[in-house]
């Protein structure tokens, strides 16, 4: 089963989500926002996809941050806790298939992870 992770309210989620149901691909999806993230899933998601690509940089979560919990952030145990607490700023979406992780929107790669 493929599982989508992200939130619902968020244009990149619903081309994720568009995308998955014209190539007819089942999935579930983990809304961040109703259901959580465990520590243990996004320490998973930053061995597998790194701690640069887990965090959404380019989101307002991460932008409106104070300069000094920017650079908190850049250790892992510290970004760990701030990613379970500020859910919007994870990257979207993280799809896992068979215990390996994709993010992001791009269909090229998308394509290839389905495959």
């Amino acid at each position: 089963m493929i599982t989508v992770y992200g939130i619902s309210n968020c244009n990149t989620m619903k081309k994720t989500f568009d995308w998955l149901k014209e190539n007819k691909i089942n999935f579930q999806f983990h809304d961040y926002k109703k259901k959580g993230i465990s520590k243990e899933m996004i320490q998973t998601f930053v061995e597998q996809l790194g701690e640069q690509v887990v965090l959404n940089k380019q989101g307002t979560t991460f932008k409106q941050l104070s300069d000094v919990l920017k650079v908190s952030v850049s250790n892992l145990k510290d970004l760990i806790t701030f990613l379970t607490e500020k859910t919007s700023a994870i990257k979207r979406p993280i799809i896992e298939k068979n215990g390996q992780f994709q993010a992001g929107f791009d269909i090229d790669q998308l394509t290839k992870f389905m495959a």
